[in-house]
């Protein structure tokens, strides 16, 4: 029996996570068609590829229809904390997110919410750290939605692709870590290329727990390959 084909929309592709997620589902032959919901056009050509520019995340009445009948999404949208107010911070990262999903899920049901989190993240909402509260919450809320699937997915440190071209300025400089650390801690250090095809596969297959943690992403971008061994 052939596998369901995916139809995804992505945001975030103006950052490396998005675009690197872009990247994998342009290539994967059991995604049929990428939709990227953005602010700026997107470089790359693609025939499964369609976007959205759209400048108010926080109104989507405009372009409500169009986002019908997509059974994934790759939520790569996000900020860093350094020097925001929490305030501020939790407006882009939990009711931005939330109104996106929001949308999404009232209607597509069939839909596999894939969030971009990050290691560390607090889920009892009650910790010292202002950004791991706010992921912790917008993780826990997303749980509630009325999806398929919800997953809260916690990378840690990301060796990006190469060739791409939103890199993390940070990580030109520290990519000599990552064999180091992948023989470590080879929970906290994924490649880009297994953080976008764990993904697609926990979509495709199915994953158990909500949260996927580093180990998770590094055991899932393997499921295929793993299966027909």
């Amino acid at each position: 029996m052939a596998r369901e084909k995916l139809r995804v929309i992505i945001t975030g592709a103006s950052g490396m996570v998005g675009e690197g997620a872009l990247y994998e589902c342009l290539q994967h032959p059991d995604v049929e068609a990428v939709l990227v919901l953005t602010r700026k056009h997107v470089d790359m050509n693609s025939p499964k590829l369609k976007e959205i520019i759209h400048q108010d995340f926080y109104d989507l009445s405009l372009i409500e229809e169009l986002l019908k009948g997509y059974n994934a999404c790759f939520f790569c949208l996000g900020v860093s904390s350094v020097g925001m107010k929490e305030a501020d911070y939790y407006k882009v990262t939990y009711t931005l997110t939330m109104h996106v999903a929001g949308m999404l899920s009232k209607h597509n049901k069939d839909m596999t919410f894939c969030y971009i989190s990050g290691a560390g993240t607090d889920s009892t909402e009650k910790g010292r750290s202002m950004w791991a509260r706010v992921k912790g919450k917008t993780e826990n809320d997303l749980h509630k939605l009325p999806f398929k699937k919800a997953y809260a997915v916690r990378p840690g440190f990301i060796k990006p692709i190469k060739g791409l071209k939103n890199v993390n300025p940070l990580y030109k400089y520290v990519n000599w870590v990552f064999p180091i650390g992948r023989a470590l801690f080879p929970g906290g250090f994924c490649t880009l290329h297994e953080l976008g095809l764990a993904m697609i596969n926990a979509t495709l297959y199915g994953f158990a727990p909500d949260i996927i943690t580093g180990k998770d992403i590094i055991a899932l971008a393997a499921r295929e390959k793993n299966a027909k061994e």
